[in-house]
């Protein structure tokens, strides 16, 4: 059952439920939180630390109250509350090797705050078991998640031009996804962006269009995965609107029933989400 976060709860998010939503999801900031019981993890902190407090505190959650910050790679829409949020509170970060060579090239008062991993690893992280996963992207070491707790399971896989069988075989069975919707194809290639930005985005370590990304819910669904949420959507080049039907269209076309086999909703660009349940 998914719920609305009510101000009369005490903190509605924590409970024996792997729980999640996202603060925002785009091109201009990407943030989510998972939690399960007093365990509350962000991906990524690609907004400010003042939007981060407010998001949190509509949770009925504190800062201090996270246990770590995982970070999928070092572009600015994924990383660029990171050093504010650290600066003012001791929360730990985990990311790949590459990617914390980049992030404390830029900013080097991160390198106390780094907890760092190879992707592909597995490691312990309060109450969840955290895998990480390759994405193909355009930066050295890139990475979705898997986290599980108990016998549930989410993953977030964006900022992927393609789905190789190694990232469909770390996501698969998961009972949640939060995975890309970026583009739509048309409206990418009469829009206004630059043939190499273009070229970039349609490209395999560019972003996933609304027919790749469907196919690649299809084969969750099949699966076993029952919570769809589409992410990353641009702001030029799709809609919520655009990017829901295409999924839609094709998992209906394999024979899957929106609300029998599946739930899928669109994350929001700028605003807190509603809090999903697994």
């Amino acid at each position: 059952m998914l719920l609305f976060f009510k101000k009369s709860v005490s903190n509605p998010i924590g409970s024996e439920k792997l729980k999640f939503c996202t603060f925002a999801s785009g091109s201009s900031g990407n943030c989510t939180l998972v939690s399960h019981e007093s365990t509350h993890i962000l991906i990524d902190a690609g907004i400010s630390l003042r939007r981060t407090v407010f998001s949190l505190k509509e949770l009925g959650l504190e800062p201090s109250d996270l246990s770590g910050v995982l970070v999928t790679h070092e572009h600015t829409d994924h990383v660029k509350g990171l050093y504010n949020l650290t600066k003012h509170f001791a929360v730990p970060i985990f990311a790949t090797h590459k990617t914390a060579i980049a992030l404390v090239s830029s900013r080097p008062e991160l390198n106390e705050a780094i907890c760092v991993f190879n992707s592909g690893d597995s490691f312990g992280l309060g109450s969840m078991e955290i895998h990480s996963f390759k994405t193909p992207h355009d930066t050295p070491e890139s990475v979705g998640y898997k986290l599980r707790a108990g016998s549930r399971a989410l993953a977030l896989v964006t900022d992927l031009g393609c789905v190789p069988g190694s990232v469909l075989n770390a996501v698969s069975g998961c009972d949640a996804v939060i995975l890309e919707a970026n583009h739509d194809v048309e409206m990418l290639i009469n829009g206004r962006y630059p043939p190499f930005l273009k070229k970039r985005i349609l490209g395999d370590r560019g972003h996933l269009s609304n027919e790749a990304g469907a196919q690649f819910a299809m084969n969750l669904v099949q699966s076993g995965t029952r919570r769809l949420v589409l992410a990353h959507l641009s702001r030029d080049n799709n809609t919520p609107e655009r990017a829901f039907s295409a999924f839609n269209l094709h998992l209906r076309s394999g024979g899957a029933v929106l609300g029998r086999d599946f739930e899928m909703s669109v994350a929001p660009r700028d605003t807190l989400s509603m809090i999903y349940s697994v």
